[in-house]
């Protein structure tokens, strides 16, 4: 558990998130601080995994999707392992310090991925550390990449688009991730107060929400085991088209080139005229078909509930949807993906 979760107000949240607080006793105003720079959110339970050595960049430069062999130290970058078949499998936030590069992960997943990282190794000086225990991440907004004298941070790069790669979505000039602004601050345990500081602790819901309506995909809410970037419009931040092999480029080439991503993300705008909000899971229907499911929910703190989902590639982009299982809610569709 985050030393964090014992604040006053602090309320843990559930499976994978239940280290850290979802929220300190007003999550929209929580929201409303975080996004204007004021409020810092505890990212505790995220991994936090080094790797060392000569070879680094250019090591994980062949492994993963993103041109990496020229990453300057302290610049950001996105970076997704796939399967053989091309599925996401782990999304990596890398920075490097000029002696190592830093990733942070999904809560949970830091041992499978160093594990991974470890059988790939080979005769190449690269050194992989699980750091998890001894270093924490702190969310915040920001626009710049960290300097020297700062703690390390990871900007991220959403909703680009990074490099040569390719937009399902509208451009960045239109696209309400252009709002969505976060760094990751990795710093050691000890000194997660001081990267606090004086501002407000924001909850996970608070930047959930933002992430939500900024439609970029969290790995493990918009990813399931088949799930391919370019159905959740990965591509644009994360996947270079024109570097060297890597394991699921041909995948990622083929739908590219060839074919439609056989499900498409989109965000919705949920009814909350009523007390109940479906929950992550639950089913997205048209009519009485079945087309897909919703990946996140959150309670935006201008727009109301609001979700990701997805749903079928041929399902209409304007048809009346409904969300939820027992006590269905209609749900207006905005097109991420298009079909």
């Amino acid at each position: 558990m985050s030393e964090l979760v014992h604040q006053p107000g602090a309320v843990p949240g559930e499976g994978r998130d239940a280290a850290v607080a979802v929220h300190y006793g007003d999550p929209l105003r929580e929201q409303r601080l975080l996004r204007e720079g004021l409020a810092a959110v505890d990212l505790g339970h995220r991994g936090v995994v080094t790797v060392a050595g000569s070879d680094r960049l250019t090591w994980l430069h062949s492994l993963t999707t993103q041109q990496l062999s020229d990453l300057a130290p302290r610049t950001s970058a996105e970076s997704l392992v796939l399967s053989p078949k091309g599925h996401v499998e782990h999304d990596l936030h890398l920075v490097d310090d000029g002696e190592r590069v830093w990733i942070t992960c999904e809560p949970g997943t830091a041992g499978d991925l160093v594990g991974w990282l470890d059988s790939m190794r080979f005769m190449l000086d690269v050194q992989v550390e699980d750091r998890s225990a001894d270093y924490a991440v702190v969310g915040e907004s920001g626009d710049r990449e960290s300097v020297d004298g700062e703690p390390l941070a990871w900007l991220d790069p959403w909703p680009g688009p990074v490099g040569d790669t390719f937009a399902y979505g509208p451009d960045t000039s239109e696209h309400p991730g252009a709002a969505w602004s976060c760094r990751e601050l990795i710093v050691p345990k000890g000194d997660v107060p001081a990267a606090v500081g004086d501002r407000q602790l924001a909850g996970l819901w608070a930047w959930e929400a933002l992430r939500v309506a900024a439609w970029r995909p969290r790995l493990g809410a918009e990813t399931d085991h088949r799930t391919i970037p370019h159905e959740v419009d990965w591509l644009r931040s994360a996947v270079h088209l024109h570097k060297g092999c890597y394991r699921g480029q041909e995948t990622v080439a083929r739908v590219k080139n060839l074919g439609r991503p056989p499900r498409r993300l989109v965000f919705l705008h949920l009814d909350g005229s009523g007390h109940i909000v479906p929950t992550a899971g639950e089913p997205v229907r048209w009519g009485e078909k079945q087309v897909g499911a919703l990946t996140s929910v959150a309670r935006h703190h201008e727009d109301g509930p609001v979700a990701l989902a997805l749903v079928k590639r041929n399902t209409p982009v304007d048809v009346d949807l409904t969300a939820g299982d027992e006590a269905p809610v209609a749900a207006a569709q905005t097109v991420i993906v298009a079909p």
